[in-house]
């Protein structure tokens, strides 16, 4: 599909709406559409996405400015519509191939009247492109606007309803002022979020980035991290034991396995094969997850950090530590920490983790687990914004049905 994504600025302008709207690019470029942004400020920032400069766009064009200055005081400028139909012939010019135009925020605020009025005549004239009008905020609900609206053409362009758009909110919010401000079924109006790019706000590594797609782990929930060496003292299977019973509270629970297999004792190839076996026989597939059957290679510190900060918590099951450095780099991540009552793990826990005997009966430790979970808003929050407001998130349940539809 051909899409033109259209504001006033995009980046590397510094704002909300032109991060929404090069992750909307990129999401796009990604899922194999030919993407180009229109916009009267700004560069390429994708190789894949061509940057289309109209400077009549920008709400900070000087001829603009001087048309606003005259519309805020509830005046009609003399050269509106020539203004109107200088950026109509434009973007007339730079859509006539294009299969949807997606303008943000350029039909709800007043910031460029001349803009809104020329979409609003391209909407009257042509069947293509379709039109997608995506308001962040809402000029005639905002009180800060007031004095610089009033009756009439353009301003009313801003709350009404035009035939044969699509109308894209941003939360429930913005749907309940837009359907009351243009007299539209709440139905009529789409809600898709903003979101959170999960890669580069914990500045992932490449090779994390691979793994957490390859083992689809933003669909955890909770994520439990196990950063040991595949060998028998480190008690791998009591922690897939501790899962299984926390996947009966918490059915999208998983756990990695960081560690290779030990590389001093050739019983560990065979240590490693008991675990896979538990695995199948506990239904742990698709949640228990070895980093050692991805890969032979030594995996960084800094891959190791990055599961870290994508955990949910530390679940350390170790019968045998001579220290127990996984405990120090929970409390720097600040992980909360479950892990065995063994001496080294006590002395750097202290009274901050929570313990249980390595011998302990699994279903209690995984009822301790469930429960802290149960009670815990950092978790509820951390699991929310990860299954559902995540850009990946966003695209595949809001995006990729508006674009179908």
């Amino acid at each position: 599909m051909k899409i033109a994504l259209l504001h006033y600025s995009a980046p590397p302008v510094v704002g909300g709406v032109e991060s929404v709207l090069e992750h909307h690019a990129t999401l796009m470029a990604n899922d194999g559409h030919q993407v180009h942004v229109i916009a009267g400020r700004g560069e390429q920032f994708d190789p894949r996405v061509p940057f289309m400069h109209v400077p009549l766009i920008d709400s900070r064009h000087s001829q603009v400015l001087s048309v606003k200055q005259e519309l805020d005081k509830g005046m009609f400028p003399a050269d509106f519509v020539e203004l109107t139909a200088k950026i109509e012939g434009q973007l007339a010019e730079l859509v006539s191939e294009t299969d949807l135009l997606i303008a943000h925020n350029v039909c709800s605020l007043n910031k460029n009247l001349a803009l809104t009025a020329a979409l609003f005549n391209i909407s009257r004239k042509n069947k293509k492109p379709q039109l997608v009008l995506w308001h962040h905020d809402l000029a005639w609900t905002t009180p800060r606007y007031q004095d610089e609206l009033h009756p009439g053409h353009p301003w009313d362009l801003l709350k009404t309803a035009w035939q044969g758009v699509k109308q894209v909110v941003v939360s429930d919010m913005r749907q309940d002022e837009l359907s009351g401000l243009m007299g539209l079924d709440k139905s009529d109006v789409t809600v898709i979020p903003n979101g959170v790019d999960v890669e580069k706000f914990f500045k992932l590594e490449e090779q994390t980035r691979s793994y957490v797609q390859k083992l689809d782990l933003m669909q955890a929930s909770p994520l439990l991290l196990l950063p040991a060496r595949i060998t028998p003292r480190k008690n791998i299977e009591f922690a897939l034991q501790v899962l299984a019973a926390l996947r009966t509270r918490f059915s999208s629970a998983q756990i990695v396995v960081t560690g290779p297999l030990g590389p001093h004792n050739p019983a560990n190839i065979k240590y490693f094969d008991r675990l896979r076996a538990l695995r199948t026989t506990l239904g742990l597939s698709n949640a228990a997850h070895f980093l050692a059957e991805l890969t032979d290679e030594y995996i960084p510190d800094a891959v190791i950090s990055d599961f870290y900060r994508l955990a949910d918590a530390l679940l350390f099951p170790s019968q045998e530590e001579g220290f127990g450095i996984p405990i120090l780099e929970a409390g720097f991540a600040g992980l909360p920490v479950f892990c065995s009552d063994i001496p080294p793990l006590k002395k750097l826990g202290g009274e901050f983790v929570n313990y249980f005997s390595p011998d302990e009966n699994h279903e209690t430790v995984a009822k301790r687990v469930a429960d802290h979970f149960s009670a815990s808003p950092i978790f509820g929050l951390r699991a929310s914004v990860r299954l559902h407001y995540t850009w990946e998130r966003v695209y595949k349940t809001g995006i990729v049905p508006l674009l179908k539809g």
